[in-house]
């Protein structure tokens, strides 16, 4: 259902790097790019790119807005978790079950945007 989901950043050049690496470890790529904004694609379908916001305005993190990676297994979710974190990410929720059929960890990237990455089922 969902296409794609825009999020922002101060420092694009920083950002791609930081999402180079992460989006990596669940098989994204750069997909598209302007001057602006940088895409990715994965198997998934769906789409996620970083941009500096169009109104020129600093970005901001999106209040209660958190953008969530689909992982096929809890080791890759524990994988990409640390790999954000090393790539200066700051945690937000370490590797482990929330319920009875859903595992995640949360992490912020560099700008602060709020990301899970999960295997459900």
């Amino acid at each position: 259902m969902i296409g794609y989901v825009t999020i922002g950043s101060n420092d694009l050049e920083k950002a791609k790097g930081f999402y180079d690496a992460v989006l990596a470890e669940l098989g994204g790529k750069r997909s598209f790019g302007f001057d602006r904004m940088q895409g990715y694609s994965g198997a998934g379908g769906a789409m996620l790119a970083v941009c500096l916001p169009y109104d020129e305005k600093p970005a901001t993190v999106g209040n209660g807005m958190m953008v969530a990676l689909a992982a096929p297994s809890e080791d890759l979710v524990k994988k990409v978790h640390a790999s954000a974190l090393a790539h200066g990410a700051t945690d937000e929720g370490v590797p482990g079950a929330r319920g009875d059929t859903f595992y995640g960890a949360y992490f912020r990237d560099l700008d602060g945007n709020k990301l899970c990455v999960f295997k459900a089922g």
